[in-house]
């Protein structure tokens, strides 16, 4: 394993095209009680026609979120969000997997709100071993204000990747030869969540939540999740390999998805880590191993 891993990781810098990948399987909607069961403030959870489409509500004494019922060792995780309209800087929108201990793993999306007028700003962040500080920043081609957009994690043993709209922005590899940290021993649930960030979320903090435009709601279809279930004491999968998932496939992009990724990259990202000297004067291993893919 240790040795095709190498071999992957030494295509994928070099030769983008040498393994092909594919498209992943269209979602299967679900209402949201067969995935999802609410995580706090009840009250602010809103279910409309038979728990397929649901709305969280954030105003100025609570947010709220929602979890899956069961932990995942890999899989396709899909959520159709329509994000808060007009003036939602402050607040965040999140939906992302994550283990429960010290030392935790985590994919995460955040959707960063802004003033009416401006983009919302995509975050997304890869956690290992309880470490993150993987923040990469991108505008969208679309308002995703304005209508639902689907939002997908692919996870196997080979590559992370956050998809929108099918389009891959982001690609974390597994090469744990290298020295880096991967996660695949940690089930992880799947977390959404509106809440108040504004100490942070908008322009580093500067820009407040404006109160008199609560309340803020973001609106959910799609409960997808096709993934590997696990006890909270499971260190591995036990269909390794048998899921659609987890074939040849799904090992590596494929030459058109490379190429929609490039275009994110060069057209719509505002923030790399890889690329921040300030935080990293030397490129952390995984940048350089990515850095022209």
């Amino acid at each position: 394993m240790a040795s095709f891993l190498l071999l992957l990781c030494v295509s994928s810098l070099f030769f983008p095209i040498v393994i092909m990948g594919a498209q992943p399987r269209k979602p299967i909607d679900v209402p949201f009680q067969r995935n999802y069961m609410p995580t706090w403030a009840f009250d602010h959870i809103k279910y409309f026609n038979g728990g397929n489409e649901v709305h969280l509500t954030l105003d100025k004494y609570t947010g709220t979120g929602f979890q899956s019922k069961g932990s995942y060792l890999f899989g396709h995780f899909s959520m159709r969000i329509k994000m808060v309209p007009g003036d939602s800087a402050g607040t965040v929108t999140a939906f992302y997997l994550s283990s429960q201990n010290s030392e935790h793993d985590e994919i995460d999306f955040e959707f960063l709100g802004n003033r009416s007028g401006q983009p919302y700003i995509l975050q997304t962040n890869v956690f290992t071993g309880g470490k993150g500080n993987r923040e990469q920043r991108i505008y969208l081609w679309f308002d995703p204000s304005k209508g639902y957009h689907n939002y997908a994690i692919l996870w196997n043993m080979y590559q992370i990747v956050f998809l929108v709209d099918d389009v891959p922005i982001r690609v974390f590899k597994n090469c744990k030869d290298l020295g880096l940290r991967f996660p695949f021993n940690q089930p992880m649930k799947l977390y959404s969540s509106l809440w108040n960030a504004d100490d942070w979320a908008t322009r580093g903090g500067l820009e407040k939540t404006d109160w008199s435009k609560a309340p803020f709601v973001a609106a959910y279809q799609g409960f997808h999740i096709d993934g590997c279930e696990a006890s909270v004491q499971a260190t591995y999968c036990a269909t390794q390999g048998k899921r659609w998932w987890d074939q040849k496939e799904f090992q590596d992009l494929d030459g058109l998805q490379y190429r929609r990724l490039q275009w994110v990259r060069q057209k719509y990202t505002i923030y790399n880590y890889c690329t921040d000297r300030s935080r990293y004067p030397t490129m952390p291993p995984e940048c350089k191993r990515d850095r022209d893919v």
